[in-house]
């Protein structure tokens, strides 16, 4: 009998390059496609915003057709605790309540005019800061109502 020192039979498998260029590969493909999951999950997050100040602005336009006056506070309409997309609390700012002209407290666009005439509307978006003027940093990223409600989305596409 013969002795061999090892047997020849052929082991399949991957080895260490090949699987370090497997794992390479899914890296790269993560890369690419992490970003574009991440844009698509905000405009999910800012069209259920939109959907939701749609909603509350229909609910305080019953609440004046009931009352013949605007709700003091979005309690007054009972969505109070309502929160946006980022958990955020939703504004909401009836101008008869501002003391003296009542343009303090208003959303402006650029040129520094007041958005609406009756109430404004808000989520203060991702960031969970605004400002009053569509166009500063913090103001940018908000869900607005403007024009009366001719207009509800982004401040930064106003």
């Amino acid at each position: 009998m013969q002795l061999r020192p090892f047997d020849t039979k052929r082991i399949d498998g991957l080895t260490l390059i090949e699987l370090l260029l497997a794992i390479v590969i899914v890296g790269l493909l993560a890369a690419i496609a992490l970003p574009s999951y991440q844009r698509y999950v905000e405009q999910a997050k800012v069209t259920s915003a939109i959907a939701d100040i749609v909603t509350i602005e229909a609910s305080i336009e019953r609440f004046y057709a009931i009352n013949r006056k605007l709700p003091l506070s979005l309690a007054d309409v009972g969505l109070a605790q309502m929160r946006d997309p980022w958990e955020n609390p939703y504004q909401f700012l009836n101008f008869s309540t501002l003391p003296g002209n009542g343009k303090g407290g208003m959303r402006k666009d650029k040129n520094l005019v007041p958005v609406n005439t009756d109430y404004d509307l808000y989520s203060m978006g991702e960031n969970g800061v605004t400002n009053q003027t569509f166009t500063s940093r913090s103001g940018r990223d908000d869900i607005v109502r403007a024009n009366n409600g001719s207009y509800v989305g982004l401040a930064s596409e106003y």
